[in-house]
């Protein structure tokens, strides 16, 4: 197979949330290297046990896969006493389940699963997003610079993703974090798919304001929109230009992993095989 500008790797729930060697044999074949964890066996990553951590870890590892990121929901929840929670955009799927209350708990375990696991970085999100963003950006800040001044101490970097339904969801958005937060282990997950459902071109007119040197990790799903509403498809078809922008990454000095968050549901509902799909397609773009 042709080389890799860049590694590739996927959220193994993609390809499936409950049989951890079904999804990693795909994977594998790809030619993917990184795993994310999100949901394991059916289960959250926060809530699996030590036994099955170690149990997920090994079952990558026997396929040439590394935990490379822990995707939790750590700050994916309601900002308190802030304005109401946009009811626009979708408030989540993936076990996004856990109230403010739950946070401290949360990043205590996720730093536990990173000792276990080898990851490397935490991701994050800045709360649900409210009617007044600018009126919820200082706390946004506050608590961001709180996680990377705790990861720091781990040796662990906070990767904040840019995520249409939080408070940071474009480019835009994320560049004025990162320039109130200059904390070294505050980095960003981006996506470009959110920043478009956003509202965002997210390449050219996205990227170019971000600083190349903070960007941690990539997130890769295509849409194109209809309304307010994202229609997911194919890596490579739809309204993401991802050949610019993985050249861009690459020009940038970028070699962090491209990792597949497909979402969409596949021919006639067939998941597996969607981000099968995407997986190739992610390859075959990573490869120039």
């Amino acid at each position: 197979m042709n080389e890799l500008q860049l590694p590739i790797a996927a959220i193994t729930d993609e390809f499936s949330p409950t049989d951890l060697d079904a999804a990693l044999a795909p994977m594998h074949s790809i030619g993917m290297t990184g795993a994310e964890l999100r949901v394991v066996f059916g289960k959250n990553i926060m809530d699996l046990s030590d036994d099955e951590l170690k149990r997920a870890t090994d079952a990558c590892a026997a396929q040439g896969i590394s935990v490379i990121g822990i995707a939790s929901p750590i700050l994916k929840c309601v900002l308190p006493n802030g304005p109401a929670v946009d009811t626009r955009f979708q408030q989540d799927m993936f076990n996004a389940k856990y109230s403010i209350e739950d946070q401290p708990r949360l990043l205590d375990r996720a730093f536990q699963i990173c000792e276990i696991t080898g990851a490397k970085f935490i991701r994050v999100f800045s709360y649900w997003r409210t009617v007044n963003p600018d009126a919820c950006f200082e706390a946004v800040v506050e608590a961001l610079e709180g996680l990377a001044k705790k990861a720091e101490a781990q040796g662990l970097i906070i990767g904040i993703e840019n995520e249409h339904a939080c408070h940071i969801g474009t480019a835009a958005e994320a560049q004025k974090l990162l320039a109130r937060v200059q904390h070294p282990n505050l980095k960003l997950v981006w996506d470009p798919a959110n920043a478009l459902v956003s509202g965002e071109v997210p390449f050219p007119d996205g990227y170019k304001l971000l600083p190349a040197d903070r960007i941690a990790h990539v997130h890769v799903k295509d849409c194109h929109m209809e309304g307010m509403t994202p229609i997911w498809g194919p890596v490579g078809t739809r309204d993401v230009d991802w050949k610019g922008q993985i050249a861009a990454l690459v020009a940038d000095g970028y070699r962090g992993f491209l990792s597949l968050e497909t979402h969409w549901e596949g021919p006639d509902n067939n998941k597996m095989l969607g981000s099968t799909i995407c997986g190739w397609n992610m390859r075959g773009l990573s490869a120039g």
